[in-house]
């Protein structure tokens, strides 16, 4: 598997992966449904977020982002899919560990994501790929503005997440 700087010609593959409102509301907080693929086009228009795709024989299986925060010198993993036909397989850890790798690469050790509540498919895999949940202490401030309480969780720089994919691009 290869993790692939993202292109606008994988927009439409990625938009139509949500099955439902509420999966495109765990998944990205939108409420939108179907995803239009302008909305994913236009998440490339901020420049301090670097999208990527997995990409397996040639097919794309899964999408997730890097959001860089130089002043607070941290990244978060955002918006991570992948294919519906591909789901329970390992390519969410996968992805994750990539993107954690490319997060490293790129100088940063402290990496975090946030997870809806409700998506413990999620944040199993998310656990399976090295990350932990941050104290509560942290993570209730992060929330005070959030749309919902959501579960944070920092990457371990020495453990499985820093095994991935080949990261090319």
């Amino acid at each position: 598997m290869d993790l692939l700087p993202f292109a606008t010609a994988h927009a439409p593959t990625v938009a139509g992966w949500p099955a439902s409102a509420g999966e495109v509301a765990m998944w990205c907080g939108r409420q939108e449904f179907p995803v239009p693929v302008r909305t994913i086009t236009d998440w490339q228009l901020d420049t301090d977020v670097r999208a990527h795709v997995l990409v397996e024989d040639g097919r794309v299986v899964g999408y997730g982002e890097l959001w860089f925060d130089a002043e607070e010198d941290e990244v978060e993993l955002a918006r991570i899919i992948v294919a519906p036909d591909t789901r329970g397989t390992g390519r969410g850890r996968e992805l994750v560990r990539g993107l954690f790798a490319r997060a490293v690469g790129a100088g940063y050790h402290d990496v975090f994501m946030r997870v809806h509540p409700d998506n413990e498919r999620a944040l199993r895999c998310y656990r399976g790929a090295g990350f932990a949940p941050v104290d509560p202490a942290l993570a209730a401030p992060w929330n005070e503005a959030q749309p919902v309480a959501y579960v944070w969780l920092r990457g371990a720089g020495d453990g499985d997440a820093a095994h991935g994919p080949k990261v090319s691009g």
